[in-house]
């Protein structure tokens, strides 16, 4: 059975939590103060047609962009405001912060908000039952199935307070955790708890005065890291704080490291550029004549870039030119254990598909900032004491 380790150490005065697994760095997070998935009450300074969006002060200082093709109605407060009519300046609006300000990008704001719960994700906006890819097929279909009749009755008595939106129901990868028995009490109870959550934003905010902040989400750094031992099966594992022996500062600075080598003497490059991230493969010092060399490479390489792609919070698409190889059933292989491990990531992660040139597409959900803009931000702070 593996071993596990939850580190609780510090980078260059800020705390950070690790979760190694059989000695290997396999989690990272930096405590730190974050904006995402705040829901405020702002007001449309202006809008630019041609890139269809509108420009929102949302906090009195700070002004983020809201694109225009998926305004839900229930968040324009200051009118009445019906699907068709278009957003103007001045209108006030509810929204929630989608992904934070980074070098030249302001911060990108959404009217599709989302509330989570325990077990279940209540969106507005959106319709239907869905439910965590990180399921099996089996389950998700049976938790579909057992769930939507119950989200129907549930929502139809909140019209009145969704103001005519719609709403769409995810059901998480922790109602697998559900007694059967307890099943269909337990996640009514979320899916209640969490709409009128999210109805409770939308009448408050039709009484606050703009730039009110609605909403803050509750984010504990080591449940996170618990959350992650789990779906890799890990349960038994110790919570420690860092003596400076487990070379986490080393660890981190290896993460600014464009080559990495594995252990059968190939590396990796990865380039982190402003539209994408490409990643090469290269066989470096493996054994040439070794049988299938090629095939045993990627495979390895699949496995480190899974790794690398997580702890440096990689995300948007990602490119990788895997080494060549002439067999067709070769690239079925490949392509089947990088969809495995795209299911096991946290972050939603979607394999697309190799190109004619033999580059493969992922995407990755936008869930935070990347640790290369992270600890820019970290030495800033440093050099500014």
């Amino acid at each position: 059975m593996s071993e596990g380790q939850i580190i609780l150490a510090n980078y260059k005065g800020n705390n950070v939590i690790t979760g190694f697994i059989d000695n290997k760095m396999e989690f990272l997070s930096f405590e730190r103060d974050s904006h995402l998935n705040e829901i405020y009450l702002g007001k449309v300074d202006h809008i630019v047609n041609n890139l269809n969006a509108a420009f929102v002060k949302y906090d009195g200082d700070n002004i983020g962009y809201l694109p225009l093709d998926k305004i839900s109605c229930a968040c324009v407060t200051s009118r009445s405001f019906t699907n068709g009519d278009a957003l103007k300046n001045g209108d006030e609006v509810i929204v929630q912060i989608d992904s934070e300000a980074i070098k030249t990008k302001k911060t990108k704001l959404s009217t599709t908000i989302s509330i989570s719960g325990k077990y279940s994700v209540i969106t507005l906006g959106r319709n239907g039952v869905g439910a965590s890819v990180k399921l099996s097929d089996e389950l998700r279909r049976s938790f579909i199935d057992r769930t939507r009749d119950i989200f129907e009755s549930i929502k139809s008595d909140y019209q009145k307070e969704l103001y005519g939106t719609d709403i769409g129901l995810i059901i998480r990868t922790n109602a697998s955790e559900i007694d059967e028995a307890a099943f269909e009490n337990e996640i009514t109870s979320d899916i209640i708890s969490r709409i009128e959550r999210l109805t409770g934003i939308l009448t408050e905010g039709r009484s606050r005065t703009i730039y009110t902040c609605l909403f803050h989400p509750e984010v504990n750094e080591l449940d996170k890291v618990k959350s992650f031992m789990k779906n890799a099966g890990i349960t038994d594992y110790s919570i420690i704080e860092d003596n400076g022996i487990h070379g986490i500062r080393s660890k981190i600075d290896e993460l600014r490291q464009n080559r990495i080598w594995l252990k059968s003497g190939a590396f990796i490059i990865i380039e982190q550029l402003e539209s994408f991230n490409a990643i090469d493969v290269n066989t470096g010092k493996a054994i040439k004549d070794k049988k299938n060399i090629s095939l045993d490479v990627n495979l390895e390489a699949a496995d480190e870039i899974m790794r690398q792609v997580r702890l440096r919070n990689l995300t948007g698409m990602i490119l990788i030119d895997f080494i060549n190889m002439k067999q067709d059933e070769d690239y079925d292989k490949l392509i089947a254990h990088m969809k495995k491990l795209c299911r096991q990531d946290q972050v939603h992660t979607n394999y697309v598909d190799i190109t004619g040139l033999g580059i493969m597409e992922l995407t990755r959900n936008k869930n935070d900032k990347s640790l290369k803009e992270i600890l820019h931000e970290v030495e800033n702070v440093v050099d500014n004491r």
